[in-house]
């Protein structure tokens, strides 16, 4: 079935049961079939000293029907191993495996092609692919198998067309090894392509590297690349794109191929991914602000309005802004959800007055609110999940998001289809008084000029401490945790908070309206994810004006982590010596005992353990 694959794919190629035996780290399969499963739960986290209970036997371990632990809801925390819980198939877990691998040998040929001479114009194509096809593979975005073959099609049609002839005409050194000469047949199908997937997923490339601590480094570069890749999209939507970080990332995803257990080199790649996330993030904001203006604190409304209505979720605020220019005038509404929230504060799209108020709460809400939403749903980018029925027809997805049976709008963005649905739609059938509002757009251009303030209020006793208090959401109830922490941090505190977790912050009855004595606003909405940047340069202005480190400062962060963007920005973090983070509400099932004690005593990270003892901890500097 799949003698069209070169030969040099299934070098190595394993059978079904394989001999496991433990050496002292905890492998996936050890972890799978002990009876007695080590779950890393914040609790057991806590010390990391306590003893490991492992099996000393070899033992023949069964291959599961697939194994996904790149986020945080991963089952048990210890990895989906027969259906994703974000709705993930083993087929489609496998098929994502497959072009991840693919992404590798590209990037093996992207270097031997800047090597050899290449200029960026030459590895347009290739840096564009890289960006759009890594970011298909994270938590709830692509769900469509289809669309995931053809990435991989077009991955190996580059490497035929464009890279292998690059390094060849300049005389270049051409990549050997497994990866680098991986050819996979365009005539392939999708239940080859999947069969191919599961041979060189997780599973098998644990057991090949033999190193579970090793492996977890790797991991936890890859899953951060992947969120540097989403970020970098972003940018390219906005026509940015920056060689620098490109460089980087094709040199990290040749680093992550290797099965060389090299635990020194995989951290020093897993913080090189931190610094290139760094960059990205600072192209994003420049990025954002030259086409849209920089943004500006602005009340948004959250309440309904009457008429026709359209919903827009995701991160690509370039897309909404088309959606708008197409709208205007057809007296359809147009309203944000989720992570698209912060568009109100640009000064660009608040022109349009159709642009009327934000409905809704986090992503894991919307199978609830797209289902009561009178009107069509366009998700731009992460996150979706399974859409049920009542909604399904009136769905459309953009960019790389994807699910079988959704309509899906192309790279012209003509939203004709929507707004044919949204005027068949009912609507909503009247404004609802009174009007409720939020307020978005704290912006670091809009914090710092209150540095001052923010100084004068630590130094004269107005300000007890900041905290920053933001990241993924989920639907957990632990991740209840960040909400009773902010509630239970002293009323003369500010909290910054950003990405989905805000949600669970700025909807909370006792903060919404809270101020300081001298009428600062005690929550500041920095923005989604995409705005950590923000974050991060508020932190070091503050550090600079007090001539202190950021560790230093009177700031304490509990960060909410679900997926890849979440570890690409904890990366960062540690780049910049950033300590006493504490992230929660579980520890990230790829990261070993082992690796987290290395990440303790660099950096202190913690785990969330209850958020009045964490609160006393942080009142007190730690």
């Amino acid at each position: 079935m799949l003698q069209r694959i070169a030969a040099s794919t299934f070098l190595g190629k394993r059978a079904l049961g394989s001999l496991v035996t433990n050496n002292g780290a905890r492998s996936i399969a050890s972890t799978i079939a002990s009876s007695d499963q080590f779950i890393r739960s914040p609790k057991s986290c806590s010390s990391f000293k306590s003893p490991m209970r492992f099996s000393t036997s070899a033992m023949i371990i069964p291959e599961p029907a697939m194994l996904c632990r790149q986020c945080e809801q991963t089952k048990d925390g210890i990895a989906c191993t027969t259906l994703g819980v974000c709705g993930k198939t083993p087929e489609t877990s496998a098929i994502q495996d497959a072009l991840l691998q693919v992404i590798k040998s590209v990037a093996h040929w992207c270097v031997a092609a800047r090597e050899a001479g290449g200029t960026s114009e030459e590895l347009n194509a290739a840096n564009v692919w890289t960006l759009q096809a890594g970011f298909s593979t994270m938590t709830n975005v692509n769900f469509s198998e289809e669309r995931i073959a053809e990435y991989i099609r077009e991955g190996m049609a580059l490497k035929r067309n464009v890279l292998e002839p690059l390094v060849h005409s300049k005389n270049g050194k051409a990549p050997t090894g497994f990866v680098a000469e991986l050819n996979l047949a365009p005539e392939l199908s999708l239940d080859e392509l999947e069969e191919f997937g599961g041979s060189v997923g997780v599973f098998h490339r644990e057991k090949e590297m033999n190193d579970a601590d090793a492996f977890s480094l790797n991991e936890i570069a890859t899953y951060g690349s992947k969120g540097v890749m989403a970020y970098a999209a972003h940018c390219h939507q906005l026509g940015y794109i920056e060689d620098e970080v490109m460089i980087g990332l094709h040199q990290v995803f040749v680093k992550l191929s290797s099965n060389d257990p090299d635990i020194e080199g995989l951290l020093e790649t897993a913080l090189k991914v931190g610094e290139l996330n760094a960059k990205t993030l600072a192209m994003l904001d420049e990025a954002h602000c030259s086409n849209f203006g920089a943004p500006t604190p602005t009340e948004v409304l959250t309440t309904a309005v009457e008429g026709k209505a359209i919903l827009v979720s995701g991160h690509d605020i370039k897309d909404l802004y088309c959606l708008l220019e197409q709208t205007e005038g057809t007296g359809i509404k147009v309203y944000t959800h989720g992570e698209m929230l912060p568009a109100h504060s640009y000064p660009k799209l608040k022109k349009f007055k159709h642009l009327v108020g934000n409905y809704g709460t986090a992503w894991q809400n919307q199978k609830f609110e797209f289902a009561t939403f009178p009107g069509p749903i366009v998700v731009t980018t992460n996150c979706i999940i399974e859409p049920r029925r009542i909604y399904k027809n009136r769905i459309f997805t953009m960019n790389e998001v994807g699910f079988p049976g959704v309509a899906h709008i192309g790279e012209d963005r003509d939203f004709t289809p929507v707004l044919e649905e949204a005027q068949k739609a009912r609507g909503f059938p009247r404004t609802i008084k009174p009007e409720q509002y939020h307020t978005v757009g704290f912006n670091h251009r809009a914090v710092l000029p209150l540095a001052k303030q923010v100084i004068e209020a630590a130094q004269s006793g107005v300000l007890s401490r900041i905290f920053l208090i933001g990241g993924c959401d989920g639907s957990e109830w632990d991740r209840s945790y960040f909400t009773d922490l902010a509630e239970a941090t002293p009323d003369d505190s500010l909290i910054l908070t950003l990405g989905c977790a805000k949600n669970r912050i700025i909807n909370s009855e006792k903060l919404k309206y809270a101020t300081l004595a001298n009428g600062m606003p005690r929550i500041m909405d920095m923005g989604q994810c995409n705005d950590s940047y923000s974050a991060i340069v508020v932190a070091t202005e503050l550090a600079k004006a007090l001539d202190c480190s950021v560790n230093d400062l009177p700031l304490s962060l509990a960060l909410s982590h679900l997926e890849q963007k979440a570890a690409a920005v904890l990366l960062t973090l540690l780049h910049l010596g950033v300590k006493n983070i504490r992230l929660g509400p579980k520890m990230p099932a790829y990261i070993t005992p082992n690796v987290m004690n290395i990440l303790v005593q660099k950096f202190n990270l913690m785990p969330t353990i209850d958020a009045d003892q964490d609160l006393k901890a942080m009142m007190q500097g730690n």
